[in-house]
């Protein structure tokens, strides 16, 4: 119930926003790929498994919304994940700015899961040169699987040393309110073979023993469109 509450609420601010920027012209993307293992804040969500995963993006002015799903393996008749998303981007001071809020829902999950919840998230980054630095909070009211709150810290850089070519990595902290936190970090580079074709190949870990948990590298390929 506090998930649908929150997108509602998320939806509501949108709609809002986007009759503020009628002006605006709207921007529809599309993206598509397949990747060797869906990593999701150091935890694997195939069982190490491939994924196929897609999504749409609209972006009227400042604001945002999309949709996103991949299909999952939680070792139970859980078998996609979609996420729904919004808000708003801007410029402050120098900074990018991404204010909103995710929902994330389960297709298929055993009665009484409880796997479907929502997150807020407050972004900022900054480039000087060819070097972004950014940081990120996300808090839920409702975790995934555990009714009770949870907060994501993140640090994270990006460095592009050549046309094509980036290279990046992230540092993060999840805090459980009911199980021990845990940090992740992940690092890797990326390469666009067209402008609308990437490869990505990244290296992920947590402090956490467990196979889904462990240290792997991943290989993404993906599409825009």
């Amino acid at each position: 119930m506090r998930t649908a509450l929150a997108c509602a609420a998320a939806m509501a601010v949108l709609l809002t926003a986007g009759a503020a920027s009628a002006q605006a012209t709207p921007e529809v993307a599309w993206n598509l790929g397949v990747t060797s293992d869906y990593v999701f804040r150091g935890y694997s969500q195939t069982s190490e498994d491939p994924a196929v995963f897609g999504g749409v993006d609209l972006t009227i002015g400042s604001f945002y919304a999309g949709a996103w799903a991949s299909n999952v393996d939680f070792g139970d008749e859980t078998d996609a994940e979609i996420d729904l998303y919004g808000g708003f981007r801007s410029e402050i001071a120098g900074f990018a700015v991404d204010i909103g809020g995710v929902g994330y829902f389960y297709a298929s999950q055993p009665a009484g899961a409880d796997y479907d919840y929502a997150e807020l998230k407050a972004a900022a980054s900054r480039a000087i040169g060819p070097v972004t630095l950014g940081a990120a909070v996300y808090w839920s009211p409702d975790f995934f699987g555990v009714d009770d709150e949870a907060t994501y810290v993140e640090a994270n850089v990006a460095i592009s040393p050549a046309p094509k070519w980036t290279v990046s990595g992230a540092v993060g902290h999840q805090s459980l309110d009911v199980n021990d936190d845990y940090a992740t970090w992940n690092a890797g580079v990326a390469y666009a073979l067209t402008d609308h074709v990437a490869i990505d190949a990244r290296y992920f870990d947590t402090d956490v023993d467990g196979p889904l948990s462990d240290e792997r590298v991943v290989a993404t390929l993906k599409f825009l469109f």
